[in-house]
């Protein structure tokens, strides 16, 4: 038994995300922390083999869908629920011991997609076979075209929001290094750090106080929140950061100030669930699976609830989209405040 492995309330600092899906937060990670500790501590089990599990229990929870009646189908509710806890374990084990690979993130990602085609087939497939209706066969199609959107969608996204803070960083390195203050940061990394924050309230007191002293863009204070030097009113980068959690001599850009311009609300919802570790995109490829291939199982709705799922899972993919576009929208307002700072030091 390794004695190296630290107490649960460590175990979950190390190997729970910072902000995570909503049902693996409520009803995985309560069961799977401790598991991932007892797993680390008492076994030689390595991540790689668990993912192997997490994919032989999803293929027992389709052989259980194939049978249609409905005792199967929560039995296979059951199993793909276990199957998931395991796909999450994989992960939370490769943290705390050290043993995460390249290869055991592809390995999970393919099994995952694996799971959710064999799952899908065998679901609807089953339903086809017990009543007829067709409809089940489209359903399968489209379960697996939604699965693979949505992960489709989620790279590309990551990879546009990569490139604009890619070229942003340049640009300021460029414009700074003469000054040797090249650092950046992003206000949506800075509130994801600190979701205690009340950063509507910090953002229109220094607004206000930026009025009233008709004044500078850097406040010397060391507990007062920070303003970007590059505040001009085209640029989406005049934000308030709590001087704690801000880098030292970093500029802040925001890229999602026209989005919180547009809904308010949203920043406060933001803050409220990750502090409790949730993330903002409600409904996304793990809330479908659990939809599609447990709550309609157990209550034998699976054309019902999988519609809803799928409806659910557009509607959030299509904000995210919208979000980009917003964002796509700051960051050339933001590349043209470079532009523009740069013509009167050129005519200087």
């Amino acid at each position: 038994m390794r004695r190296d492995i630290p107490p649960l309330a460590e175990v979950r600092r190390l190997t729970q995300k910072k902000r995570d899906a909503w049902w693996t937060v409520l009803l995985v990670d309560p069961v799977a922390t401790p598991l991932v500790r007892q797993t680390a501590m008492r076994t030689r089990i390595t991540p790689n083999q668990i993912t192997w599990g997490a994919l032989l229990l999803g293929l027992v929870s389709a052989a259980c869908f194939t049978q249609g009646d409905w005792r199967w189908l929560v039995a296979g509710a059951v199993v793909y629920h276990l199957s998931f806890i395991l796909d999450c374990m994989d992960g939370k084990v490769a943290r705390l011991t050290g043993q995460g690979s390249v290869f055991g993130a592809w390995l999970d990602y393919i099994f995952d997609r694996i799971r959710v085609m064999a799952c899908a087939v065998a679901l609807m497939g089953g339903q086809y076979h017990r009543t007829g209706d067709t409809f089940y066969i489209w359903l399968a199609a489209g379960v697996v075209a939604l699965d693979g959107l949505r992960y489709i969608n989620s790279l590309e996204i990551f990879k546009t929001r990569h490139t604009m803070r890619k070229q942003i960083k340049a640009r300021i390195r460029a414009a700074r290094r003469a000054e040797d203050t090249a650092e950046v940061a992003f206000m949506e990394d800075l509130l994801r750090d600190n979701p205690e924050a009340d950063i509507e309230q910090d953002i229109q007191q220094n607004l206000q106080q930026d009025r009233a002293e008709d004044a500078a863009t850097t406040l010397s204070s060391e507990s007062a929140p920070v303003l970007t030097t590059l505040s001009t009113e085209s640029a989406p980068v005049l934000m308030a950061v709590p001087a704690k959690k801000r880098r030292k001599n970093a500029d802040v850009i925001d890229l999602q100030r026209e989005f919180r311009s547009r809904f308010p609300g949203y920043l406060r919802a933001r803050s409220y669930l990750l502090r409790h570790r949730v993330r903002t995109h409600l409904i996304s490829g793990i809330e479908f699976q659990m939809g599609v291939f447990i709550v309609g199982p157990l209550f034998d709705a699976v054309i019902p609830v999988t519609v809803v799922s799928a409806v659910l899972l557009l509607v959030f993919e299509l904000a995210i989209v919208y979000k980009l576009l917003l964002s796509t929208r700051d960051f050339a307002r933001t590349l043209d405040s470079f532009e523009n700072a740069k013509t009167p030091a050129a005519a200087a």
